[in-house]
């Protein structure tokens, strides 16, 4: 068995690789820039009193290294926030630790994607780890019009379903943490009206990454559904 390059793939998730080149050096960029703007409030200041204006004051913060690796553990009920958030004052500091603050406050709240999300969880890990493999088998069995092709074709395709159906969940709930963050740092008092702009500019170039990521999985798994339906019959 040997897999054979075929430029259509390449066709079909161009503009999704090109989005999240794009997107990437949007968040570096406005991370880079608005690190370079002070807050009043550092990243973990920010997130802590997020949270404790929310009740959550059970749900704990750790440094961890790293950069752009912030994250809210459901499992384990902590805000982890990289060396760059945790204790900086800027504008990119309290923007994404309120953003993950906003996470921790979906989960408390019961907020339905989220719970979503999580139970989707393991079908993304394996269809990440093996959809693409199986399919891309099919897709070789296929165009060396294989006997059993379509049938593979068709398992990598039920298996990378998960991972699709993972990030189109994941979207707007990474849209309605960032909404939650913007909202929640202007009613605290964390920055004023007139700073939002800077916020915004991270969480913004961030969300940005999701809708990238988003589309290259369904622009992927249509590529694989394309070749099932237009399968050689075998001869």
């Amino acid at each position: 068995m040997f897999f054979h390059f075929d430029f259509l793939m390449y066709l079909f998730i161009a503009p999704a690789v090109i989005l999240a080149m794009a997107a990437q050096w949007m968040v570096q960029s406005a991370y880079a820039n608005m690190s370079r703007v002070r807050a009043r409030f550092s990243g973990y200041d920010a997130a802590r009193q997020i949270l404790d204006s929310a009740g959550l004051f059970d749900v704990g913060i750790e440094q961890v290294p790293g950069q752009l690796s912030d994250h809210y553990d459901p499992t384990a009920r902590v805000l982890r926030l990289s060396d760059g958030v945790y204790g900086s004052y800027s504008m990119a500091a309290v923007g994404i630790a309120a953003h993950e603050a906003g996470h921790a406050i979906q989960h408390a709240r019961n907020y339905a994607l989220m719970g979503i999300r999580s139970m989707a969880v393991p079908a993304a890990s394996f269809g990440s780890s093996f959809g693409v493999i199986i399919a891309s088998v099919g897709v070789s069995m296929v165009l060396s019009s294989m006997a059993a092709g379509k049938i593979v074709l068709l398992a990598g395709i039920v298996v990378f379903a998960g991972v699709v159906f993972f990030q189109l969940v994941n979207l707007p709930v990474e849209f309605d943490a960032s909404a939650r963050a913007k909202r929640l740092l202007v009613a605290e008092g964390i920055i004023a009206d007139v700073e939002l702009p800077y916020v915004s500019k991270v969480l913004n170039a961030a969300a940005l990454t999701y809708v990238a990521a988003t589309l290259q999985s369904v622009l992927q798994l249509a590529y694989f559904i394309f070749r099932l339906m237009h399968a050689r019959e075998e001869r």
